[in-house]
């Protein structure tokens, strides 16, 4: 009937009240100028057996001419048995559904009957059904309800404000599932001269008082604005407190949102009410970031801050090791972006990250740690961090990881050894030959010698002889004539290019090619097989689901490393487990798991181990030939 860029220059064309050029139609159709005139032919002839007509005014473009009403509506419901502006992204698995059936209700005005959304995702009623109960978990995790009403239909009920947060999440948040054409919705038809106008009038006024916004920021406060716009067109008014706005009224930002609405408000003659300025201020409030320049470190941060940063670094050096609760950058990097966070909480205003993903996938260690990091804070702050905040911190936590990389320099070893000065100095020169300028080493020693030696400056002790005393450096033991596996050991402290992968990587604890069909199922018998082999107890499988349910561990590409929320394991390990077909893991497809357990009160350096299965999330070539592996002895070859 209709190819998408007819339907596209046909609503064009249905909207405009003026005619609209040939060269318009070309750009948002993405094809030339002649291609755009054989539509307008093709299109022209069609509608005019359906009672309508395109007229080419010389000079001003295209225009439509409605001859036959009722003919030409007949027509539209042919093509289009629903809203246009969604006609093209119908969604077929249930995810999709839910997205498609929140935003549906999130525009609609008024009450949407169930048959008739059925009848748009062409589903059966006991279908949508089961999707509307997944709807309104969604929904309520908003504080928002679905209002249903008997010959009438649903309707999303719930605080203004609430429902604004829940638009700019699902409207203008880009999900790849639905498609790019359905991210915009809200934003479909909107004059693009006025977008560019609010945005200017924004930059122009936080310029001139001096407020700093990172481009994410300002991007969202932009869409908050256009929100508040299209709401009050429709009558639908932002409510806040009395107390709130007494209290938001005496702040700088509202004084600076006062004067972009009194700009907006000149432009559209419309009017905003005092709540909405308040709203606005509340984007600055809660985006803001401080210009050093203006303000000492004491007045950006203030005391209560600092002491969430510290407790919460104190709680990452402790599971994780990372030795980087002393960067002072690190602390002051997360003391600014949790600022403004304390309004965002207080108000509880959403943020999004449009990296999170990114950031799971390429910083695996520093996203487990901010997760670590985020519960601390949430629970000082009697609030919860959601995933889109740990994400930031994992920027923040991920930077000074790289840091301590570049500032750590070459390993220093001491060795000890009983065999006489002869194996030492062998064990010395074999050390330098294999790892050249990646490690210093301090000297040799004797045991007995060992209690009187500074160990400092020393990062881990290489021994021939078991060492049973308390240390406050980690000890590797070898062999007196080092063998490949007493390198690999060695190779793990300097440099992970030394890593042997079956260090983490275990036959008995890796399963190919099994026929689970859910996650539940795989989590199921992996704890089996861990407390059957007595790696694991019966807590075990309670905190690898709270784990989940803080941020899910499926990050795209195949790949789910679930593992427990804190250490529950007396040795650090990996346990595989390849599937037959994919399974759904909260939202992503996965055919690779890979549960991780990690030694409580760790002291050993995990940032390798986070590094090989960085490498394998982000490869997808990889992970195909694992998911492909048919016995352990091809798996771990293709690993390697």
């Amino acid at each position: 009937m209709l190819d998408n860029r007819m339907k596209t220059i046909l609503r064009e064309l249905m909207a405009a009240e003026t005619p609209v050029t040939g060269k318009y139609f070309a750009t948002v159709n993405h094809v030339t100028d002649r291609t755009t005139r054989e539509d307008m032919k093709t299109l022209s002839g069609l509608l005019q057996v359906h009672g309508a007509t395109i007229e080419s005014l010389k000079g001003k473009g295209y225009q439509l001419t409605i001859i036959d009403e009722q003919h030409f509506r007949n027509f539209l419901k042919e093509i289009s048995s629903y809203d246009q502006s969604i006609g093209e992204c119908v969604p077929r698995t249930p995810e999709e559904r839910i997205k498609y059936i929140i935003i549906r209700l999130l525009l609609n005005q008024n009450y949407m009957k169930l048959d008739h959304l059925a009848e748009e995702m062409y589903i059966s009623r006991s279908s949508i059904q089961n999707d509307l109960k997944h709807v309104k978990v969604i929904l309520s995790s908003y504080e928002l309800s679905i209002d249903v009403r008997p010959n009438y239909g649903l309707k999303i009920k719930g605080n203004e404000m609430k429902i604004r947060f829940c638009m700019s999440e699902y409207i203008f948040n880009r999900n790849e599932e639905i498609g790019e054409q359905c991210g915009d919705l809200y934003l479909k038809n909107f004059d693009q001269k006025l977008l560019d106008d609010f945005l200017q009038i924004i930059l122009n006024q936080i310029n001139f008082h001096q407020i700093t916004l990172s481009d994410i920021a300002l991007n969202n406060l932009l869409v908050h604005i256009v929100i508040a716009y299209r709401r009050i067109k429709s009558g639908n008014y932002v409510e806040l407190y009395n107390m709130d706005v007494q209290d938001i009224l005496k702040q700088k930002e509202y004084k600076v949102a006062r004067e972009i609405i009194n700009e907006i408000e000149e432009k559209l003659g419309v009017t905003f009410p005092q709540a909405e300025v308040a709203y606005i201020a509340l984007h600055l409030l809660g985006t803001k970031m401080l210009s050093q320049a203006n303000d000492v470190v004491d007045e950006i941060i203030d005391e209560n801050i600092q002491c969430y940063v510290s407790n919460a670094l104190n709680q990452i050096d402790q599971e994780f090791n990372l030795e980087i609760k002393d960067d002072r950058e690190l602390i002051f990097g997360l003391s600014l972006h949790l600022k403004p966070a304390v309004n965002r909480y207080k108000y509880g205003m959403n943020i999004r990250n449009p990296m999170l993903e990114e950031i799971k996938k390429n910083y695996p260690l520093a996203f487990e740690a901010a997760i670590s990091a985020g519960m601390t804070i949430g629970q000082e702050m009697g609030a919860e961090i959601d995933e889109n905040e740990v994400g930031y911190i994992a920027l923040h936590i991920g930077a000074a990881i790289e840091r301590k990389k570049l500032m750590s320099g070459a390993k220093r070893c001491l060795i000890v050894c009983a065999s006489g000065f002869g194996t030492a100095q062998l064990i010395y020169y074999k050390l330098k030959n294999q790892f050249g300028k990646e490690l210093d080493v301090a000297g040799t020693t004797e045991y007995y010698k060992l209690h009187d030696y500074n160990l400092n400056d020393i990062d881990f002790i290489v021994s021939s002889i078991p060492i049973s005393d308390n240390i406050s450096v980690p000890v590797i033991q070898v062999n007196a004539i080092l063998g490949e596996n007493d390198l690999m050991k060695i190779g793990q402290f300097i440099d992970k290019k030394n890593l042997s992968i079956n260090t983490y990587f275990d036959e008995k604890l890796t399963f190919i090619r099994k026929k689970f069909q859910t996650m539940d199922e795989v989590l199921g018998f992996l704890n089996d097989e861990l407390i059957q082999k007595g790696l694991v107890d019966e807590t075990f499988i309670e905190a690898v689901y709270e784990r989940e349910e803080i941020a899910p561990t499926s990050y795209g590409n195949l790949v789910a490393i679930p593992h427990p929320i804190t250490p529950k394991t007396e040795k650090t390990f990996l346990t595989v487990c390849t599937l037959e077909k994919p399974i759904k893991w909260r939202g992503k497809l996965v055919q690779f798991v890979c549960l991780l357990c990690v030694k409580t009160g760790s002291q050993e350096d995990l940032q390798e181990m986070y590094e090989i299965l960085g490498k394998i999330i982000d490869n997808s070539v990889i992970v195909k030939r694992l998911i492909k592996a048919r016995n352990y002895k091809e798996f771990i070859g293709n690993l390697q």
